[in-house]
């Protein structure tokens, strides 16, 4: 009768029990002689050593020794897009570099749109018709494109030393405006359409913290920086510098300023407004820099003006000036 063993429990026959096979001595004897360095795949001398290998075999198949490849970088599509049809129209008739007009499918004709048309395909420039929809996912989300697009390439600014030369060349009197830390694109292009619109000759932007010229500002100038040439400064305050040893006066603005835009003396001399930032103003080292810091009069209710609408009274003021006998 064969009894009842436990659950799960291994019935072993008897006999002889097994030997170690030796493994006691080998224990006892070691494990043998240490490999050399260059024989440990872990140890730095064996990683030369397999590097070498590959390297080898790479030349003698006439191939690249083996290594990671690294992926192709997209580089970033750094165009900008002209929304709009006065901006569209301005741009082409001021012969920007386009590479691209959009129209969008089913646009309504006006007289704007038909020498847009008529333009570029004078220029030779692709024209593609597109649907609404796609327009609006090419070009920024707060634009509004009517209807029409430009691509055009990243703009070439000028160099504020050269555009001060090209000006008096031309026998005018220069009127610059710099920026000092507007960082807002609609600020950008309403102070270059008031540069335009009242004599000015350029636009100066420094190179870090300051806004560039995005499609937005091109927007916002209503076609004008077509127009109105805007130079980039590595160092606003040492170009200010180099523009007051060439004669033209610096004049801050700010709303704690000693002297009083109306009758401003300076008017009629060579001069480059500085506009700063709505919040903080002008930089400490900028306004070291200013020959003046001049204030515009407002209502004690007005705390202060815009960065955009500050530059517009003060060019209309100068330009008014000037006109003046």
């Amino acid at each position: 009768m064969v009894k009842p063993g436990r659950p799960g429990a291994r019935k072993t026959s008897k006999g002889k029990a097994v030997g170690s096979g030796g493994q006691g001595r080998q224990a006892l004897e070691g494990r043998g002689p240490t490999p050399a360095a260059a024989d440990r795949s872990w140890h730095p001398a064996g990683k030369r050593k397999a590097a070498a290998e590959r390297l080898a075999a790479a030349k003698t198949r006439g191939g690249r020794p083996d290594a990671p490849r690294a992926r192709p970088q997209k580089k970033p599509d750094d165009h900008e897009m002209v929304t709009g049809r006065n901006s569209v129209l301005e741009a082409l008739r001021a012969k920007i570099p386009a590479t691209t007009l959009y129209v969008a499918a089913r646009i309504e004709m006006d007289d704007r749109v038909k020498e847009i048309l008529n333009i570029a395909n004078k220029r030779g420039l692709p024209v593609l018709e597109v649907m609404r929809p796609e327009l609006d996912r090419i070009t920024p989300f707060d634009s509004v494109h009517q209807g029409l697009a430009l691509k055009v390439p990243p703009y070439e600014y000028a160099h504020p030393m050269e555009l001060l030369d090209k000006v008096i060349s031309s026998g005018q009197k220069p009127l610059f405006v710099a920026l000092d830390g507007i960082t807002d694109p609609r600020n950008l292009g309403a102070i270059i359409r008031s540069t335009a619109a009242f004599g000015g000759q350029g636009v100066i932007v420094p190179q870090r913290r300051s806004v560039g010229l995005t499609a937005s500002a091109w927007k916002t100038s209503a076609g004008a920086a077509a127009r109105t040439p805007v130079a980039m400064a590595p160092n606003l305050t040492q170009t200010l510098k180099s523009l007051k040893e060439r004669g033209v006066f610096v004049l801050g603005l700010d709303g704690g300023g000693d002297v009083s835009l109306p009758g401003l003396a300076l008017a009629k001399q060579p001069v480059v407004i500085v506009v700063g930032s709505e919040g903080k103003g002008l930089s400490r080292l900028v306004a070291e820099t200013c020959d003046a810091i001049v204030s515009i009069p407002i209502s004690a209710s007005t705390e202060s003006l815009n960065a955009g609408i500050a530059a517009s009274v003060t060019l209309y003021e100068i330009s008014k000036l000037r006109a003046a006998k």
